[in-house]
């Protein structure tokens, strides 16, 4: 069976010009070892590609931009669903209609003169479906949960080929599993998610010279302990190549510049600030604040949750150089996201009120393995207040999909993933 033939997009193969790139994760630290990339104009090309994995008797994995790519795919079909553009907004209703493969960069810009805004993380180019079917932590998920929270609908092809429009009412275990059990039991085509009020927004970067990091550390700690939920803190030291180590805190409000600086003003007391950025902002700008790069780029990260940031935890990420690290981030968790909801889906909720994310650059396998080692000795040191959970989206390598569940979830996603996908044709990028 020819591919091509049954679809209006592309089918390439290795050899093929432009296969190379097509078959190129986000993370280009990342190899994909695939033979066939399929790059899909609609859902009807979607459709086609899953009767084809089947029928060859291939997996299928679905990729709108390549971000969470693990290498894990021998063997597999890729599917490229970034031609997937449909958008849509309907302002009096607050809901999004969007293709799989739009990015949040483009939601944004269109909610924000409405007066509203989705449930985005730090990145405008992450691709929404992807994000959402991961969970979603947001830089507003103190406020409003998880991402996948607010989907209401998504258009998906099953593992027979086949259309369907999945909701709570028409298909509550699949609707539960999409919403943050990842990508394994269905493709995605399109998602219809809620917006939510943001008529002001205050946020930015504040920078100091990594001498400062005990104060701000402090000051974060301070802030931190009394949030209310429109507020989201992170804390970060950075070692820019080629640059002197600084400590950051990155800030969101969901309400007025006035209130937000209040909130705020314990860090105005840390003295040698090199740069303030903090504004009122415009949704659309969100991914300004920390500006993280929008081509693809290598990295290497770690996540661990963290039980509590108590003086142990603080000191042992202060008392030694980052390097060769780009980032050590804890960022400020709780509110929506630990509290129950009998409507949320797979991804639950999360208990644990901090997060510690570790970012390097792996420029080569003898840096990869430094950038690693690091993130294992930082790990290790606070392993007494970690939990041993990771968010989906911020598993790393090395690590399963069951760091993401509780055992009865896990459980669930599992009889799920028989029932509906009882050949595992479906691949995620951390297979149940």
């Amino acid at each position: 069976m020819n591919i091509q033939n049954a679809i209006k997009g592309r089918a390439l193969v290795s050899g093929d010009e432009g296969f190379e790139r097509a078959a190129r994760p986000w993370n280009v630290a990342v190899t994909q070892p695939v033979d066939l990339v399929v790059e899909a104009a609609d859902a009807d090309d979607v459709a086609a590609a899953v009767r084809h994995a089947k029928l060859t008797g291939r997996t299928i994995l679905a990729q709108p931009s390549g971000h969470g790519a693990t290498g894990d795919v021998e063997g597999a079909i890729l599917l490229r669903t970034g031609g997937l553009d449909e958008f849509e907004i309907r302002p009096d209703e607050r809901i999004a209609r969007v293709g799989a493969g739009v990015r949040w960069g483009r939601v944004l810009e269109a909610a924000g003169p409405l007066g509203l805004a989705g449930p985005a993380g730090s990145s405008p180019v992450v691709s929404v479906t992807g994000y959402l079917v991961g969970g979603g932590l947001s830089w507003f998920s103190r406020s409003q949960g998880f991402g996948a929270d607010a989907v209401r609908a998504f258009e998906v092809v099953d593992a027979d080929g086949a259309k369907a429009r999945v909701t709570a009412g028409s298909d509550p275990d699949l609707f539960w599993a999409l919403r943050g059990g990842s990508g394994e039991f269905a493709i995605v085509t399109a998602v219809e998610f809620e917006l939510f009020p943001a008529p002001e927004l205050y946020g930015g970067r504040v920078m100091w010279p990594a001498a400062q990091a005990p104060a701000v550390l402090a000051a974060f700690r301070e802030v931190t302990a009394a949030a209310p939920d429109e507020l989201a803190v992170w804390f970060d030291l950075v070692r820019f190549p080629g640059g002197e180590p600084l400590v950051a805190v990155d800030a969101t409000f969901l309400g007025s510049a006035a209130e937000g600086a209040a909130l705020l003003r314990p860090f105005d007391k840390v003295e040698g600030v090199l740069n303030d950025g903090r504004r009122t902002l415009p949704v659309a700008e969100l991914g300004t604040i920390t500006a993280e790069p929008t081509d693809p780029a290598p990295g290497l990260s770690r996540a661990e949750l963290l039980t509590e940031l108590n003086d142990e935890v603080a000191g042992t990420l202060l008392e030694n150089p980052i390097d060769p690290l780009l980032s050590v981030q804890v960022r400020h968790l709780g509110g929506a996201l630990a509290r129950p909801d009998g409507n949320a889906g797979a991804s639950g909720r999360i208990a644990e009120p901090y997060l510690l994310y570790l970012f390097g650059i792996p420029a080569g396998p003898e840096r990869a393995a430094a950038v690693a080692a690091k993130q294992t000795e930082i790990a290790n040191s606070v392993s007494r207040f970690t939990s041993g959970r990771k968010p989906y989206t911020f598993l790393g390598p090395g690590d399963h999909a069951a760091s993401a569940f509780s055992p009865a979830t896990l459980a669930r996603l599992r009889d799920i993933k028989r029932t509906r996908d009882p050949r595992g044709l479906f691949r995620g990028n951390y297979p149940l």
